[in-house]
């Protein structure tokens, strides 16, 4: 075998990359990874507010949006959280969980690429600040041109993700590549992503920094974070959830009171008639979205003066609040990407392309997006297992 003839060339020093990396390294295979970027894991280094939330507790399949909903079954099952735990604590990383099953290393995210690139044994080749030039196919090799070298393998793993924070070097390069070896892309679209208001919805946009539990509902979708009011629009957990399910056009439904049952607002006249709606919702919510609610309401003076039937009007209004979004803040805020290579062309076992043996294509990637809260980096090291394990030595 010569210097620059490998079993697998990795296409990606991320989370799912150096996962197939290690895997297939420690298999026997000899790997090249190959990442534009002078350093890898850049995505890992910045999650979770630098210590990397990697995995969630909570890890389902429910829990991903693809056009196929059981693809990753397969892949979740055979490498779980429980697996990758064992890995972060037998490098000795320290760890906590925080709210819903999210896992967050206690020092820094610094530590799981360390852990990710010492898995890698010697048979695996890092070369970073390297752009990716020409990659073709013949004879049953991929060849790939990379300056004055070209390096060649039996197995192509595309592990460089989506668009999503292009300032890191999210791009399309991904669907570029699938394209061109005959796969088919599902139309990308930003996920987990904040959301912008005009028109009626402008007033919102004067509450910048206020904070709230709400649930957001969307289809059959529905989450119960925090949700905060931008600038620009809405951010906040609940609303980068629901972002990956909502669509042009579309109206999302915000209860800002979710712990208040059928009635509660008619009970309170009669409880307090006294009290006002400002007032009313002064108690549960920040000052400012109780003054702007009620303003919106419209729903001046004592509640003993105001009728029932009124009283259930805006009590149903406070629990299924329409907002229609004008757009989203794009791939630049993006967390994530929803779309990518169709999972009809990929095998739920291996990763590997039906038309194009040897051909993988694992991570964001891949048409399967998780919910916020470390599914995502879960599906990184499920699919990247998945594909490590598959790859075959050269003849």
């Amino acid at each position: 075998m010569t210097k620059d003839r490998y079993d697998a060339i990795v296409l990606g020093a991320g989370a799912a990359g150096l996962m197939c990396a290690g895997v297939a390294g420690q298999r026997g295979r000899r790997v090249l990874v190959v990442d534009h970027a002078d350093r890898p894991g850049r995505k890992i280094l910045i999650s979770g507010g630098g210590r990397c939330n990697f995995t969630n507790l909570g890890t389902a399949p429910d829990r991903f949006l693809s056009a196929n909903p059981h693809f990753a079954r397969s892949a979740l099952a055979r490498y779980t959280p429980a697996d990758f735990l064992e890995l972060v604590e037998r490098h000795d990383i320290a760890w906590h969980e925080k709210t819903l099953g999210q896992l967050f290393c206690d020092g820094s995210a610094r530590q799981i690429v360390d852990m990710l690139l010492a898995e890698c044994p010697d048979g695996v080749e890092l070369a970073t600040g390297q752009a990716i030039g020409e990659v073709d196919h013949g004879d049953g090799l991929f060849r790939l041109r990379l300056g004055a070298r070209t390096a060649t393998a039996p197995a192509l793993v595309i592990a460089t993700g989506g668009p999503s924070i292009p300032k890191i070097g999210g791009s399309g390069l991904a669907y570029d590549l699938a394209r061109r070896f005959g796969l088919k892309v599902v139309e990308p679209r930003p996920a987990l992503v904040p959301l912008t208001l005009t028109g009626d919805d402008l007033l919102f946009r004067a509450l910048a920094g206020v904070s709230a539990p709400i649930e957001v509902r969307h289809g059959e979708a529905s989450f119960r974070e925090a949700a905060l009011f931008t600038h620009r629009g809405l951010s906040g957990p609940a609303i980068l959830q629901i972002s990956s399910y909502w669509r042009r056009g579309e109206a999302i439904a915000v209860d800002f009171l979710p712990d208040r049952g059928a009635g509660w607002l008619p009970g309170a006249k009669r409880a307090t008639p006294r009290a006002t709606i400002a007032r009313l919702l002064g108690d549960a919510l920040p000052d400012r979205l109780a003054a702007a609610l009620a303003g919106r309401l419209a729903l001046g003076g004592e509640l003993a003066n105001l009728a029932d039937a009124r009283l259930a009007t805006a009590e149903q209004a406070l629990a299924a609040w329409r907002f229609v979004p004008s757009g989203t803040e794009g791939f630049a805020k993006a967390e994530v990407t929803v779309g990518g290579v169709s999972t009809a062309e990929l095998s739920s076992r291996s990763m590997e392309a039906r038309k194009l043996p040897g051909l993988y294509v694992v991570g964001e990637a891949v048409d399967v997006t998780g919910w916020l809260g470390g599914y995502n980096f879960q599906w990184a090291w499920a699919s990247g297992w998945a594909a490590g394990d598959d790859i075959r030595l050269s003849p």
